[in-house]
């Protein structure tokens, strides 16, 4: 027995738009478990209104849900302390080792953890604005804020990552100043 359109073309969407769907969730949580249960929240929202959206914008309506259900879920959750490691001074001796293969995973790393380190309205603004690649106007309407609160939250956010991802790592992996 065969699936209704309906069913059929949900699941086409979710099989072609679901990992970058999982990805957007993986970049608001920071965990890959929280993420899965995120979308798979997001995702058992929109069905039943699937055959109302499908012919619209339905990865926009989705990319909402997710934010939406995330910021219900971080409003309930308990915030108190986590316990984190001390990270080690990134830039001591930097300038005596030489490049190395792994900087780009290194810098991945770094900016994942400096992405996770923003405050949640911040984060939320830098996924859409640079993950999802969502205009100034996109951002505001899947927040549900003004454009001028999506560049000033996103000002914020740039300025923080820039002082805790070095930019010379951004630049081409080697520190300012060494030659080429």
């Amino acid at each position: 027995m065969g699936l209704p359109d309906d069913d059929a073309g949900f699941e086409a969407f979710v099989a072609a738009r679901g990992p970058r769907l999982l990805r957007t969730a993986w970049l608001l949580t920071g965990d890959a478990h929280l993420a899965e249960d995120l979308l798979q929240t997001a995702l058992a929202k929109v069905w039943p209104k699937w055959r109302r959206i499908a012919g619209e914008h339905p990865e926009a309506y989705i990319r909402k849900t997710l934010v939406n259900t995330y910021t219900e879920w971080w409003r309930r959750r308990w915030r108190g302390e986590v316990p984190h490691a001390e990270l080690p001074d990134a830039s001591a001796g930097r300038d005596e080792r030489p490049y190395d293969e792994f900087a780009r995973v290194d810098l991945e790393q770094s900016l994942a953890a400096a992405v996770q380190s923003l405050p949640r309205r911040q984060r939320a603004v830098v996924v859409l604005r640079f993950f999802e690649d969502l205009s100034v106007a996109e951002t505001a309407a899947v927040l549900g804020c003004t454009q001028g609160t999506v560049k000033s939250q996103s000002a914020k956010a740039l300025k923080t990552l820039r002082s805790v991802v070095p930019v010379s790592l951004v630049e081409g992996g080697e520190p300012c100043g060494r030659a080429a």
